[in-house]
């Protein structure tokens, strides 16, 4: 029998029986079909479409490609009159399916009912992991979360059954774990509303963050608009050992980009170091790691984000081939083993820039705090700690999450706390566990390692999002106390785990944080200290080893999945008027045609500015569907040049110091437009779109910037507004709070034509300046539109 396909029977008692790790194929053509998850049988992979586009597209450029290129080149709408100038032509492309949290879904999901459309277009999935609290443990958490968020797990459910949407009930893990174990895999193109989406490039994949906006173009079956990506060549050599881990390959990246520094552009990982990277075994008592898909690409290709990349990506290898199989995808392996050439970089391929790590020479590393970027070697924190005044004792360690909760992850981390037990040793520091998956939850339960975490003073939470977004409930400290986290996490922002802009958090791997937590301080460091047991005699750990995938196969746990009917049109979905959690979307105003003069100034933005201090997270996220209700926290976390405060501005028309949120209302009250001004990467960070449909919902017009982070700004331009830069970075210093802008000619506005600014100040003197912008002639029609929705909207009355 053809080894990708099952017979009919079979495959009907698979969907029956809820089976949940077979992988169904078609039996109907010569070729075996193979489906690209087991919970969309009929969705099959066109490699064969990959192979054509790449070769049309090899053809005219007449050059070898990049890994990067070949998948992104592979998903072109017309490959063969597509216009391809890397980090300068905007590419229209056909992404094979959409990845949504609920968090943001909730916004994609009103955005694609406004449009009016019965269906989407392509494969599409919820995942409920954002809504739930940390406080007492797994169980507790999710029960109180069900009931909590009942209203919007409920609309997130309906939707997705009528727009035939597939849905994952809260407890069923972090949608980019989800993703790794059934819908990644070498070639795909996927985009997620999430800005960690990149995790699937682990399994080869393409996969890229981005705003609600750009999800219901790609769920409505328009062409996707990416800038053309650079692509950034890292260059592995040699292996990994001791406790230097994948994690380590990714703090060191940070640490040369810095977290602007892969804006535009894909990082592509090659080099003989990419073979070795997995937890295989030890020789001579040293675990020489290879960098396995779950426990290192993906982590990798994660924190990708950290640095403003568009994503990252890993050449198809043996490591991806076994994680396919053990998670009941040997039929996708076989397949990519057909296509490999098209799944791996051209010999000779030239990359935009090229970053060498020797993996033999890499030590363990710890990043922060309050920024992923600053690299420091676990051997020198400490020191670093105690020059800075920064808290050396650790208060609390927190491992797991999307970033770091492979089944390696926690055997890696199980292995340190063993050791440990054994000597009678128990965490200092209070230590929780994030389990990343139901599946990884119950296979580490089976396996015994949850027991040793536990055993080790260890909380499990809930497999969800949790503290890493600030679902955390924290008791052991005030706001407002100065003191130290370390985490496995991948961002380390002012107060974004707890609220608390005191906590100095500081991002490593799983196992050292393990490490440090049993000590309770900065200053050990595993490689050379010792610690001492119950009974008064010093020890050292060793390095700790852990199978890469599990001897069995994975336990499956509970099933969390809802499959949407065939026919979905008769779902009722329903927001009631006077929720305070959801709101149905009214379309924003259509340009006026004119120039927009006289904007006051809400707030002139000192220093750095992610989308956490645009629209803060934590016990925010309820009103991630009500845009009136989450408005109240717009740039509440920025702090105002002026008077050096937070969520501290003045009233141009009263004069009065106040939150931002409530003089924004004021100037939109009183029918006034107003701008924003902000530094270098204003809006990095995570994908949430709401830091772009907040500013317009409240009568903002421009967001003025030295630079801007990739997804933020497209966000931005999706909702009708402006996002400019200054032409020449020292005229931000000409900008005053206090002062009026007008932006001038836009009768004329076209792609590359800078647009003009007038600065006036209160003597009554002038300034102009240029600013610069990235709108193509599409991208321009959204904001003459009011956004890009609108202009959906047109073009269907149009064909209509």
């Amino acid at each position: 029998r053809d080894p990708y396909s099952l017979t009919l029977s079979f495959f009907q008692h698979a969907l029956n029986g809820g089976i949940r790790r077979y992988h169904v194929a078609s039996v109907l053509c010569q070729r075996a079909k193979v489906a690209m998850s087991h919970f969309e049988p009929n969705e099959y992979i066109n490699y064969e479409k990959l192979e054509k586009n790449i070769n049309i597209v090899r053809k005219r450029l007449d050059r070898p490609l990049t890994l990067s290129e070949k998948i992104v080149y592979g998903h072109l709408d017309d490959p063969a009159k597509q216009e391809i100038e890397r980090g300068k032509t905007y590419l229209r492309l056909r992404p094979d399916r959409v990845a949504m949290q609920d968090a943001t879904a909730q916004m994609a999901m009103l955005q694609f009912i406004s449009s009016g459309l019965p269906k989407v277009a392509v494969p599409s999935t919820i995942h409920c992991d954002h809504l739930i609290e940390a406080q007492s443990g797994g169980e507790k958490d999710l029960r109180r979360a069900k009931d909590i968020n009942q209203e919007v797990y409920n609309f997130l459910s309906t939707a997705g059954a009528k727009y035939g949407v597939g849905f994952w009930k809260p407890g069923s893990g972090i949608i980019h774990q989800i993703i790794l174990e059934n819908y990644s895999y070498p070639g795909v193109m996927l985009i997620g509303t999430d800005s960690h989406t990149p995790n699937g490039g682990g399994l080869g994949g393409i996969c890229i963050g981005v705003g609600g906006a750009d999800a219901v173009d790609v769920m409505a079956g328009i062409p996707w608009e990416l800038k053309c990506p650079k692509v950034i060549g890292v260059k592995l050599t040699g292996k990994l050992s001791g406790w230097s881990s994948p994690k380590d390959v990714i703090l060191k990246v940070a640490g040369i980009l810095t977290v602007k520094g892969g804006t535009g552009a894909i990082i592509e990982y090659h080099g003989p170091g990419v073979d070795s990277i997995s937890c295989t075994g030890k020789i001579a008592r040293i675990a020489y790691l290879e960098l396995s898909v779950v426990g290192g690409m993906a982590t990798i290709c994660n924190m990708g984000a950290e640095i403003g990349a568009t994503t990252s990506v890993f050449p198809y290898n043996t490591r991806m081939k076994k994680y396919l199989s053990k998670t009941g995808r040997a039929d996708i392996a076989a397949l990519a083993d057909e296509f490999q050439q098209y799944l791996v970089p051209d010999a000779g391929c030239q990359y935009d820039q090229v970053i060498e790590i020797n993996l033999s020479e890499l030590k363990p590393h710890i990043n922060g705090p309050f920024t992923p970027d600053l690299a420091h070697p676990v051997s020198d924190v400490g020191a670093v700690a105690e020059k800075e005044g920064w808290p050396v004792d650790i208060r609390v360690g927190l491992i797991g999450s999307c970033t770091n909760s492979s089944y390696e992850d926690m055997g890696r981390s199980a292995a340190v706390a063993k050791q440990a037990l054994a000597h009678g040793l128990k965490c200092k520091s209070k230590f929780t566990i994030t389990p990343g998956s139901e599946q990884i939850r119950a296979t580490i339960e089976r396996d015994g390692y949850a027991q040793i975490l536990r055993d080790i003073g260890g909380l499990i939470l809930a497999n969800a999002c949790g503290p890493c977004i600030g679902q955390w409930d924290r008791k052991d400290i005030k706001k407002g106390e100065k003191n130290t986290i370390v985490t496995s996490y991948n961002r380390n922002f002012t107060g974004r785990n707890d609220a608390n802009p005191e906590t100095h958090a500081f991002v490593t791997s799983p196992e050292i944080v393990t490490a440090l937590s049993i000590a309770g301080t900065l200053k050990f460091n595993p490689e050379t200290d010792f610690l001492t047991g119950a009974d008064g005699k010093k020890f050292k750990l060793e390095a700790p080893d852990a199978d890469e995938l599990p001897k069995l196969d994975f336990d499956p746990g509970q099933d969390t999945y809802q499959y949407p009917p065939k026919d979905g049109s008769g779902q009722h979905v329903d927001v009631s008027p006077t929720s305070q959690r959801l709101q149905l979307l009214e379309p924003f105003d259509k340009w006026d045609g004119k120039d927009l003069e006289d904007m006051l100034i809400l707030i002139k933005v000192k220093g750095k500015c992610t989308t956490d201090h645009i629209s803060a997270a934590g016990p925010w996220l309820k009103f991630r569907g009500h845009l009136d209700n989450i408005s109240n926290n717009l740039l509440i976390g920025a702090i105002n040049i002026e008077n050096g405060k937070a969520n501290s501005v003045r009233n141009a028309l009263t004069q009065e110091f106040g939150p931002v949120p409530d003089t924004a209302r004021y100037y939109k009250k009183m029918g006034v437009k107003w701008a924003v001004i902000g530094d270098e990467n204003y809006g990095e960070g995570s994908s949430r779109e709401h830091a772009a449909l907040e500013p317009r919902h409240l009568g903002g017009r421009v967001i003025i910037t030295k630079s801007f982070a990739r997804i933020h700004e497209t966000n931005l331009k999706k909702q009708g507004l402006l996002p400019l830069t200054f032409a020449d970075p020292a005229d931000y210093n000409k900008i005053h709070p206090v002062d009026k802008l007008s932006i001038v000619g836009l009768a004329d506005f076209a792609p590359g034509k800078p647009l003009k600014c007038i600065i006036k100040h209160p003597n009554g003197s002038q300034e102009t300046i240029m600013l610069n912008h990235t709108f193509n002639e599409s991208q321009i029609e959204w904001f003459q539109a009011g956004s890009a929705l609108n202009r959906m909207k047109e073009l269907q009355q149009k064909s209509s």
